[in-house]
């Protein structure tokens, strides 16, 4: 009997012992132990040592809060002009609500990806097939938008999205690259066009402005000639008005008179030699022979001018 009792208090002792130790809770950083008392949510346990009471508390869900990289499966989406593209992407999210994890959804991560994908698809046919290629960004900030508001009761956090490749059929790939050539030779044409076009107005502004230059050289030359004879005439003017005047002083001084007359005569003779040189018969209104008369003519017509 004495032994029974012994081996029942050895047995109830080593019990109670295990219960101690696993009532014992050391928590890691980033992970939270979700606690149920007696089959009900009890509490969240954080980092650090934590005891729970043996026999009523139990350890329930574990949850990692770090933030968490899944990959999102190939997916076939149909676009707005009706092509037939797979895609793939990866998903980030972390735990900011163990209770709601635990409590809210099962299996929140397949859950989570799920969502994705129908949001891919949802999105990618709203998009034709250029625009799926040129707005990854606009495809991925959408995803990360829907699906974060869709797991909020879930207590899990989507931080962002991203396609990692699309694929697209051989049919589609070989049209697109026609197109892409296609477009290539219309911008070397293109460019090519605008290049003799531009070499075309450079000729032309070239020769305009060369023409300009040499009309410009011209009219300056024009001008310079005109003012270099207009100069010549005022010297010219200005040394007749001066010979002029001089002559005029001349003739009123003492003996100037006569010194005309003289000089009349002496210009008179040399112009009746070259007559004489000459075959042309000339009629003149006076004796030639007198040169009395024409002197005191020439005096009388000087005096009735002065």
């Amino acid at each position: 009997m004495d032994t029974v009792l012994i081996v029942l208090g050895s047995l109830l002792a080593f019990i109670v012992l295990v219960s101690v130790l696993r009532s014992v809770r050391i928590v890691p950083g980033r992970t939270a132990l979700v606690v149920e008392r007696l089959g009900k949510y009890s509490k969240t346990l954080q980092a650090g040592f934590h005891l729970l009471v043996p026999f009523i508390d139990r350890v329930r869900y574990k949850h990692n809060l770090k933030e968490q990289a899944v990959d999102v499966p190939t997916q076939p989406c149909i676009t707005e002009d009706n092509v037939k593209i797979d895609v793939d992407g990866v998903l980030y999210f972390k735990v900011v609500d163990p209770r709601l994890a635990s409590y809210g959804i099962k299996h929140y991560e397949n859950a989570t990806i799920q969502l994705a994908q129908t949001t891919m698809r949802s999105v990618i046919g709203k998009l034709e097939l250029d625009r799926t290629f040129e707005e990854r960004q606009r495809i991925n900030s959408q995803i990360v938008k829907v699906v974060d508001e869709a797991s909020d009761p879930w207590g899990v956090k989507v931080t962002r999205y991203e396609v990692q490749n699309i694929k697209v059929p051989q049919s589609v790939l070989d049209s697109m690259e026609y197109q892409i050539r296609a477009d290539r030779d219309r911008r070397a044409v293109v460019a090519r066009s605008m290049g003799e076009m531009e070499s075309r107005i450079n000729r032309s502004v070239g020769q305009m402005e060369e023409a300009i230059n040499k009309s410009e050289g011209e009219k300056q030359r024009q001008i310079n000639e005109a003012e270099g004879e207009a100069e010549e005439i005022r010297a010219l003017a200005t040394a007749t008005a001066v010979g002029l005047r001089q002559v005029a002083e001349a003739i009123q001084a003492a003996g100037g008179e006569d010194a005309v007359m003289l000089r009349i005569a002496e210009a008179y003779l040399q112009e009746l030699r070259k007559l004489s040189q000459s075959e042309t018969e000339i009629v003149l209104p006076m004796d030639l022979t007198d040169i009395g008369s024409i002197i005191k003519t020439l005096r009388s017509a000087l005096q009735s001018a002065g």
